[in-house]
């Protein structure tokens, strides 16, 4: 399924000499030439993730490995980096929102990482599999309703894969409907970028205030709740980020996860007509398809020789995940570690606390569209899907499919007999106008429950 051309020769658009660009067009349809001309360099190579943003970026599974598990040499606080405090980083450089300093677990070290994150990490651990499995289930009925309801094609990065891990997170961390709803539209509004960004940011901000406020005042049995009673103390703007980072930093993995998943499952042979389970797909995603595929920035506190490379103090290395995951070095003993090795979730005090949620999230995801519509197929071969032109990520652009729309869920049925008794019982009025796009994507939250209650 993937083509490796020879890393002797730069890939095309890819200098032969220098910094390598990683944020153009060309990297984003075909990034494995580009780690594999990487390679050459040794453990690391010189990149730029934006234009004048110049990094290091490690491609040896070996390297990123030392590298995640040394905190005491490589650090994440980002209010190290020497180009950005000399002004050499344009204020307006695409870079910065993800590279940029935050308050949270993710650009914290040392004992005020380790305060940040045992709050996330004793929160995800009050969450129940189970329950949680089930409220997967939950959301992607309800979001598999819609698109039968729509007709016979569908794209399910847009209308499945982005909304089942907002709705999924809304329920764990407690969102009232009006909060849930602000929540979901500014996390959507971040990731699909364009002019309202701005202001989808700012309606997230205000959102998670509220809601914090909120589970101060009313606690219950979701993970903002347990947060908040941790005896840490967070603050509400220490709250707030920690939450930003938890819901952000969800969201996009898992939308690469699901519809990669799917993907693989639909166009692949190797799985097709066949009894591989999902959680096969999955680790294959992890493996050769990493969601978060170049991130995890660090800084080295002093000079470090890294095989034959100076890797400046202060000076970012990136860690490529997906590049690492695919070093020939490792590539072919894999599979005899169970796929548990890959480092899709990081390693070291930095790894996500949330692996074990997103693979079940995942694998549920993928199982229940496939089950609700069983002939669902792809609508262009797999090796003609496109993928989103960034460095940091490897997520599909659409994932076009063809189904039968699948029977009414019991919820649904149930629900509709309720509207039509209702219906029945009061005066006759005249429909509602159906609601304008930027309306429904504002409403995604309130609509699950009302469909989950049957109101």
């Amino acid at each position: 399924m993937q083509h490796q051309p020879d890393y002797r020769q730069p890939p095309p658009g890819c200098p032969a000499h220098g910094r390598v660009p990683l944020y153009t067009p060309e990297f984003g349809i075909d990034p494995d030439s580009y780690y594999n001309h990487l390679r050459q360099f040794g453990a690391s190579a010189p990149v730029e993730m934006a234009p004048g943003v110049e990094a290091e970026l490690v491609t040896s599974y070996a390297a990123a490995l030392h590298i995640l598990q040394h905190p005491d040499t490589f650090v994440r606080d980002a209010r190290r980096w020497r180009a950005l405090n000399e002004g050499r980083i344009p204020a307006d450089s695409p870079a910065l929102p993800m590279m940029g300093y935050r308050p949270n677990a993710l650009f914290s070290d040392g004992a005020d990482h380790a305060r940040l994150r045992q709050v996330a990490t004793d929160g995800l651990d009050t969450v129940d599999p189970h329950q949680l499995g089930r409220h997967v289930e939950q959301v992607a009925d309800y979001l598999i309703d819609q698109i039968s309801g729509r007709g016979r094609r569908a794209d399910l990065v847009t209308d499945y894969a982005q909304q089942l891990p907002l709705l999924v997170f809304s329920e764990l961390f407690g969102c009232p409907p009006d909060i849930g709803d602000d929540i979901v539209f500014g996390v959507s509004g971040i990731f699909e970028g364009g002019s309202d960004a701005e202001q989808a940011n700012q309606i997230l901000g205000q959102a998670l205030h509220r809601l914090v406020t909120l589970k101060r005042r009313s606690p219950g049995a979701d993970v903002t709740s347990q947060m908040l009673k941790h005896p840490a103390g967070l603050n509400d703007d220490e709250m707030v980020n920690q939450l930003v980072t938890l819901l952000s930093g969800g969201t996009a993995p898992l939308t690469s996860l699901i519809s990669t998943g799917i993907a693989l499952m639909l166009g692949d042979d190797r799985y097709t007509g066949t009894q591989v389970l999902v959680e096969d797909a999955v680790n294959e995603v992890l493996w050769k398809y990493a969601p978060i595929a170049n991130y995890a920035v660090h800084y080295p506190v002093q000079d470090v020789e890294l095989d034959g490379r100076v890797l400046r103090a202060d000076d970012p290395v990136v860690i490529s995940f997906a590049a690492a995951n695919t070093d020939p070095a490792v590539t072919e003993s894999r599979y005899a570690l169970r796929g548990r090795a890959y480092l899709a979730f990081g390693a070291g005090p930095h790894v996500c606390p949330a692996k074990d949620p997103a693979n079940l999230i995942g694998t549920r995801a993928i199982e229940r569209v496939l089950t609700r519509l069983p002939d669902i197929s792809l609508g262009i071969d797999f090796d003609r899907l496109t993928w989103q032109p960034t460095p940091w990520s490897r997520t599909l652009t659409t994932l076009p499919v063809h189904f039968t729309p699948a029977p009414p869920s019991a919820r649904q049925t149930q629900a509709r007999a309720r509207q039509a008794s209702a219906s029945a019982a009061e005066p006759a009025h005249h429909a509602a106008p159906p609601m304008s796009q930027s309306h429904a994507k504002a409403t995604r939250w309130s609509s699950f429950l009302k469909w989950l209650t049957g109101a």
